[in-house]
This record gives C-alpha cells, sequence and structure tokens, in this order.
C-alpha cells in the first residue's frame, strides 16, 4: 500500500514546494541548472508548466498537523518547437526519508506515462555519477549512460561535478506498456 498521492503541480503549491525543496541535500538539486530552493525559480517552473513547456507531479503524504506535505517530484520538460521536439528530459527529486520505499519508481512511471501522451520518443535524465540508488533506479526502467560531462556543474562551495546523462527509448517503452495493458 502507498502511503503517497501523485497529482499534478499547480499554482498554490509554491510554498510546498519550497519547504520540500530547502530539506533536500544542495547535492541533489545540482542537476536541475537551478536552485529549486529559490521562489523565482519555482515561479519560472510553474510559468513553465502554463505556458506548455513542462509537465510536472508531485508526491504528497500526510503530516502530523493533518495536513499534506510535498515527498517528491517529477517532471518532463520539453521544447516542442525546436530540433528535439521528440525528446523530454526527466527531472525527478525524492525526499531523503522516502528513498528506497517506491515512491521514485512510482513518479517515474508517471513521467513514463507523460511522455506517451506527449508523443515523446526519447527521454534524458542527468545525474551526478555518485548518485547510484538514482542511476540504479531510471537502469532499472531501462535508462542507459549515454553521456559524461566532467566538471558540467558547480556546487556552492565552488566544487565542480561531473554530470551523467542517462536516456531511454520511450517508443519501446510504450509498446511493452501497451502490450501488457497499462495503457
Amino acid at each position: 500500500m502507498t502511503d503517497h498521492t501523485i497529482r499534478g503541480f499547480k499554482d498554490g503549491d509554491e510554498a510546498a514546494m519550497l519547504v520540500f525543496a530547502q530539506a533536500l541535500p544542495e547535492h541533489d538539486l545540482l542537476f536541475l541548472g537551478r536552485d529549486l530552493r529559490h521562489p523565482r525559480v519555482v515561479a519560472a517552473w510553474l510559468a513553465a508548466i502554463r505556458e506548455g513547456w513542462i509537465d510536472s507531479v508531485v508526491a504528497e503524504c500526510a503530516n502530523d498537523d493533518g495536513g499534506s506535505a510535498i515527498v517528491g517530484t517529477a517532471a518532463v520538460v520539453r521544447d516542442p518547437l525546436g530540433w528535439s521536439g521528440h525528446v523530454g528530459e526527466v527531472r525527478l527529486l525524492v525526499s531523503a526519508e522516502k528513498r528506497g520505499a517506491g515512491l521514485g519508481r512510482d513518479l517515474l512511471e508517471v513521467a513514463f506515462a507523460i511522455a506517451g501522451q506527449r508523443g515523446l520518443s526519447k527521454l534524458t535524465a542527468q545525474m551526478t555519477p555518485d548518485q547510484t540508488g538514482s542511476i540504479a533506479l531510471f537502469e532499472s526502467l531501462g535508462f542507459r549512460a549515454e553521456a559524461l560531462l566532467k566538471n558540467q556543474v558547480r556546487d556552492a562551495g565552488g566544487t565542480l561535478h561531473d554530470l551523467a546523462i542517462l536516456c531511454h527509448d520511450a517508443d519501446a517503452t510504450a509498446a511493452r506498456r501497451r502490450a501488457i495493458g497499462l495503457e
């Protein structure tokens, strides 16, 4: 039984997203290109959703005060006007306390469904090579390492980190999902 609900990320979720992002280790945010802990970044994300460039969901769990808290998020970022309009970038974040419990897999499955709805034939994901749990999750669902960009991102302390790019043939996954009745 899951203890989370997955729904679309929407206007009104800004404060909850900032609380979620503030609790993440900085290292988890390096692949995003922008620091999600800043309100302007969250505002730009929501604007991109409204404009149709990003599809995004959040996972929520009940908290002690009877409300709910964001514990994970997935986004499929695309540029339908560019040369790579057939490609979507998957961005996945899960709170430290929910890792290893299947939440990341559930969010990634939603990203696959979004990719199918958007007609994307290729998915990419970026992460630092030391994020072995994330790499294992993505590889278990068919992603494969395709590139390593040396010294691509710099953390707040000035340390440079490599960035791994994993890719997935979304058409093949969609065909498998249809064959077993999941789509």
